[in-house]
């Protein structure tokens, strides 16, 4: 009689350990490192084909007002933020974006028969495992179907038509990807650089309310306050509401002052390019470099106000030869309408 109590008492044992097993939650598993995808199209950012670059519903395309020079390049940019997020205005630096959030760059260029040919696009992603950014290079195919992951960087040779309409030929260098990082680093924390609020803040063609209003109206940005209060970078081709100063300014601030400013690459040299600097020394007028080296060309100053010609700013923006050419990354011709630009603000100083 005792085998059936016996049974009965297990069968309670067991309910009673399975229930509390089953009350029990299975261990959270711990999110790693972000993981780049090997194509551009497993992302699902665009619609249609690819190379056409259609964003699809959540894709925010934007523009700035002045844009890094790369080759002649044409640029699409672009924004994706996880779903039900929005970024965060700040006055200084790029806007304060959510994690998840990918910012796209593609470049391009036009060939003589006045076709858009995609080279790379560049993505950043804010991991949330860490809360920093990522970076990744994607290579098109010559069949201008999808773009692959591509870390090692690479020179492609390209013929293309520049804005003055004339055909050059050159070695586009591709960055890898720690390329990449030695433009978007400032005190060893990888960052944006394009997306400021003052870079943004400008109605584009075609449209008829400012990009960053547009945003704020559409639930995309936060913290925005009145739109006469944001800082406004100008586009330096205007010379219709913008002085030559400013667009000469402004031209430094995006080529230039991601390495030249405290924190950033170049940061040793002393020349500090920011669109706000103020101080003379750090703008290079009548200031010795500290570490040009035969790139100086033999001239003194990094800027002789009057005197672009004996300035080594526009000597070597004017350069394409390695170890005097500036910026050393992301361009390997001269911008002529650049140079010029830049050689009118140095002549234009007053002495």
């Amino acid at each position: 009689m005792r085998k059936p109590c016996l049974i009965i008492v297990c069968f309670i044992c067991w309910i009673a350990v399975s229930q509390s097993c089953q009350q029990k939650p299975a261990p959270a598993a711990t999110a790693g490192p972000f993981q780049f995808k090997e194509k551009l199209s497993d992302y699902g950012f665009f619609t249609g084909a690819l190379k056409e670059l259609l964003p699809r519903k959540g894709v925010l395309n934007y523009e700035l007002s002045t844009p890094l020079f790369t080759d002649y390049s044409v640029k699409d940019r672009f924004i994706v933020l996880p779903d039900g997020k929005a970024m965060n205005y700040t006055p200084h630096g790029a806007l304060d974006f959510p994690d998840s959030t990918f910012i796209v760059k593609n470049f391009a260029y036009t060939n003589p028969a006045r076709q858009k040919v995609m080279i790379e696009t560049r993505l950043l992603f804010k991991d949330p495992a860490d809360h920093g950014w990522k970076v990744m290079n994607y290579l098109w195919n010559k069949e201008q179907l999808d773009a692959e992951k591509w870390i090692l960087g690479k020179k492609i040779p390209i013929t293309f038509v520049d804005d003055s309409g004339h055909e050059q030929s050159t070695v586009y260098q591709m960055p890898n990807t720690n390329d990449c990082k030695r433009c978007h680093i400032n005190n060893s924390i990888l960052t944006p650089i394009g997306p400021k609020a003052r870079n943004l803040n400008f109605t584009r063609s075609g449209q008829t309310q400012n990009q960053l209003q547009q945003w704020a109206a559409n639930g995309l940005l936060t913290g925005l306050p009145a739109i006469n209060e944001v800082a406004q970078l100008p586009n330096w081709k205007d010379s219709v509401h913008f002085t030559v100063n400013q667009r000469a300014r402004a031209y430094l601030d995006v080529n230039c002052a991601h390495c030249h400013t405290q924190g950033g690459d170049a940061y040793n040299t002393g020349l500090f390019l920011e669109y706000e600097q103020t101080g003379a020394d750090h703008l290079g007028i009548l200031k010795s470099p500290v570490s040009a080296g035969g790139g100086a060309g033999g001239l003194d100053f990094d800027v002789i106000p009057g005197d672009a010609l004996h300035s080594i700013l526009a000597y070597r923006m004017n350069s394409v030869e390695p170890g005097t050419a500036m910026p050393e990354l992301a361009r390997t011709v001269i911008h002529k309408e650049g140079v010029v630009l830049i050689k009118q603000w140095i002549n234009e100083m007053k002495k």
